[in-house]
């Protein structure tokens, strides 16, 4: 490994860190002001009613999900209409990442545990969703579209 590599994945590894961490921040964010959709069906339903209020999609996987191929195809279809309406995507490992950071209840008192394969952001006209983060995942998606990469994707680390 020449000096060049290590220095360039050091930075590539502070990036994806520091655009995690600002991607768990405007979740939270988004939470608070009622500005999120969690699962696959209600939010291809938010999209299909208002695209244009839709900032974010989240798509989330673990290993355990590469083979879930009615998932796969869900994926296949809100990335085309992501695609198709300029809305930002990301994919994401890490569900019980992004249960601890929605706030999930980590026991089960017999209710359906929520779907966090596909969270939407979304930014209502009437009062828009300011925050440094969104700004910064935002960027982030923009820089990877720049590079080729469509769908940029991120691993939320265990805290």
């Amino acid at each position: 490994m020449t000096l060049e590599e290590v220095v360039g994945c050091n930075i590539t590894d502070k990036k994806m860190d520091t655009v995690s961490q600002a991607l768990e921040e405007l979740l939270v964010a988004a939470q608070r002001q009622d500005c999120l959709t969690v699962g696959v069906y209600e939010s291809a339903k938010l999209m299909n009613v208002d695209p244009d209020c839709v900032v974010l999609c989240v798509l989330a996987t673990d290993e355990e999900d590469q083979d879930d191929i009615a998932l796969q195809i869900h994926f296949t279809l809100l990335q085309a209409f992501c695609c198709d309406n300029d809305i930002n995507i990301l994919r994401v490992s890490g569900l019980r990442r992004l249960a601890q950071v929605l706030g999930e209840p980590t026991t089960v008192d017999n209710s359906e545990p929520r779907d966090f394969h596909c969270i939407i952001v979304t930014n209502p006209q009437c009062q828009p969703l300011k925050c440094q983060a969104l700004m910064d995942v935002g960027n982030y998606c923009e820089e990877s579209r720049c590079k080729n990469q469509w769908i940029p994707y991120l691993s939320l680390q265990e805290r």
